[in-house]
């Protein structure tokens, strides 16, 4: 009988942090699959139901890019953090409160159309969000408290701060009592493709917030790749001894890791409210700024594996949705696959740091 052990490996496996990720995503469809069938569904039929038909049509097309552009935001920021050992859980909240800020100034000059209002409000969502992160720097560097359980706590604070707004000053008095603000004005909101001209994209709800998505990954890679702070990030993170040895001073880097997140975390949130909602409700509970952790993770910290990740992740939404209508199945399912995407992702990053071993068998053989 053969043992087995885990012995560490004297440095990193290169190549097991590539195939690590590939690898928990096919372990999860597996998985998946055998759970369709649990659930007495044709594993070929659902399979073809969750990934297939959601990316068989253009609508489809338009959800999975609306999708994966907040996810994709949320995680770039992210990951700056991570790089560095700064784990910001809260960035769900910080989209809230961007979201509330350019709620704000939408109703504010409701009355008022300008070009600039829009600029103004994706302005105000950084700088809401990065107001939300603010609370979680300073507990962390000036107070030594823990990141995790400080941006986590305060993602609760800001969804009661969203109800007790569409609940009171900010609900619309035309709505028949529902929970909502008044609908943003053309002024307030992205402008759909269609609009630009791009009849391609006729009966979709893609609109020009996925530019900003767009314009952060190049400028995220930059600051990892190339600047003197994505560096000194990046030296914290692999060997703080080091860092501290080199002058890197610790809250700076806190400071400007968390302030980072939360302004693109802030900015999802203008995605959402002045693009597909067009407006704030009580039952804005996406969850991006959470499954954006798994998409940091699994796209290795890095802006391209993280552009992936999100695609793959917005497209789990997308066939949930499809299999609640199709199949009659609960939109959990898709919450499902993202926890065991998680869970094998972090069985499979043992890989990267650890190799497997068989032992000789210790069982006496006889004569």
């Amino acid at each position: 009988m053969f043992r087995f052990r885990l012995v560490p490996r004297s440095q990193a496996s290169q190549k097991m942090l590539v195939l690590a990720p590939l690898l928990a995503v096919f372990l999860t469809l597996v998985v998946g699959i055998s759970l369709f069938a649990v659930l007495g569904q044709n594993p070929i039929v659902a399979f073809k139901a969750y990934f297939i038909d959601p990316l068989s049509n253009l609508n489809g097309i338009s959800e999975l890019l609306l999708k994966a552009s907040p996810l994709c935001l949320i995680a770039l920021g992210l990951a700056i953090g991570y790089r560095a050992n700064i784990w910001n859980i809260g960035a769900e909240g910080q989209m809230y409160v961007g979201g509330i800020f350019a709620t704000g100034l939408a109703i504010h000059f409701q009355d008022y159309p300008s070009a600039w209002l829009l600029p103004m409000m994706i302005v105000a969502g950084a700088l809401g969000g990065m107001l939300w992160a603010s609370l979680t720097a300073l507990c962390r560097a000036q107070f030594h408290a823990n990141e995790i359980l400080v941006s986590l706590m305060l993602t609760y604070v800001a969804d009661l701060l969203v109800k007790a707004l569409v609940y009171g000053v900010w609900k619309d008095p035309m709505a028949n009592n529902f929970p909502v603000t008044v609908s943003f004005t053309d002024s307030a909101l992205f402008t759909p493709f269609v609009e630009l001209g791009w009849n391609y994209w006729e009966g979709t709800r893609i609109n020009t917030s996925v530019f900003l998505t767009l314009i952060a990954i190049p400028l995220v890679w930059f600051f990892m790749q190339r600047s003197f702070s994505g560096f000194q990030l990046l030296v914290a993170g692999l060997a703080p001894g080091a860092a501290r040895y080199a002058g890197f001073r610790e809250k700076k880097l806190v400071w400007m890791a968390l302030l980072i997140s939360g302004l693109v975390a802030g900015l999802a949130g203008v995605t959402e409210v002045a693009g597909p909602m067009a407006q704030l409700n009580d039952r804005w509970t996406p969850g991006y700024g959470f499954t954006a952790i798994i998409v940091a993770n699994l796209g290795r910290l890095n802006p391209l594996g993280i552009v992936l990740a999100s695609l793959l992740m917005a497209l789990l939404y997308l066939g949930g949705e499809s299999v609640q209508v199709s199949l009659h199945l609960p939109k959990a399912v898709s919450q499902v696959f993202q926890g065991l995407l998680l869970l094998f992702l972090l069985g499979c990053d043992v890989m990267v740091n650890y190799k497997i071993v068989r032992l000789p068998s210790t069982r006496a053989v006889a004569l």
